[in-house]
């Protein structure tokens, strides 16, 4: 679904290329989270599959297709949920249809209606942003992510501002979802729990530049509960990823 190809970036004030010769693939399907310190070049992996920043050379493919060539192939939600505070939520959720184009207002309200209806919100259509609580904000925003109508999901850091409880539920919720219709999922985290409760492998950012992605696989089928968080195996493979990244002094 998704491939990079001896991918390299530069930002204009650095002197070094923080993405440097980069190549890695995401299957179908596949829950994937990427893993490493802050200011590492995780989210910058982000926006050069979204076009937000040029390569500086390589390709990135989506679904065998030069990201060049395309559009609307990817859905990206960032750590603030950016709801427009001059949108009621059902009017945020519209964005993506209305900047596609090419449905009636009663298609756009009928696929409102369902999404907020799938993500728990179907009474909070015509209500402010503010009048939301953090979590319902944060499913909000995933439901207009989703209506992008793409089969790749970019979430980046999409529950760090949440409480403990709060982020662990959103945690179960997103499984929830993904486990129901199986999009690709790519999820930028600083939480080593939170990567192996949610993914199917783990990415790790190991040195920048970043010039490989270490992958490993999570030792737990699907569906998954968080007693997989009390195996041995996920107990041991925690404790990996945390000296691994201690190791390469990234965390």
């Amino acid at each position: 679904m998704l491939e990079f190809r001896h991918v390299t970036f530069q930002y204009e004030v650095e002197d070094f290329n923080i993405i440097d010769d980069l190549s890695f693939h995401i299957a179908p399907g596949e829950f994937v989270s990427i893993i490493g310190a802050s200011g590492c070049g995780k989210s910058t992996i982000f926006r050069l599959t979204n076009q937000l920043l040029p390569m500086k050379s390589g390709e990135i493919l989506v679904g065998g297709k030069d990201i060049h060539a395309q559009k609307r192939y990817c859905g990206y939600m960032p750590q603030k949920d950016l709801l427009f505070p001059w949108r009621t939520v059902g009017q945020n959720l519209r964005l993506p249809l209305e900047i596609r184009g090419g449905l009636s207002n009663a298609e756009m309200e009928a696929r409102v209606d369902a999404a907020l209806a799938q993500v728990g919100l179907a009474d909070a259509k015509d209500k402010a942003p503010s009048e939301l609580s953090g979590g319902m904000r944060q499913r909000a925003a995933f439901a207009r992510t989703v209506l992008t109508d793409s089969e790749l999901l970019l979430l980046d850091e999409p529950f760090s501002a949440l409480d403990f409880l709060t982020r662990i539920s959103m945690q179960e919720w997103l499984l929830g979802q993904w486990e129901a219709d199986r999009k690709t999922v790519l999820f930028i985290t600083h939480d080593v729990e939170e990567a192996i409760f949610l993914s199917s492998r783990v990415l790790v950012v190991e040195e920048t530049p970043i010039r490989r992605l270490t992958s490993i696989e999570v030792p737990a089928g699907y569906p998954r509960t968080r007693a997989c968080l009390r195996d041995p195996r996920m107990i041991e493979l925690r404790e990996q990823l945390i000296d691994l990244l201690r190791k390469r002094g990234v965390q």
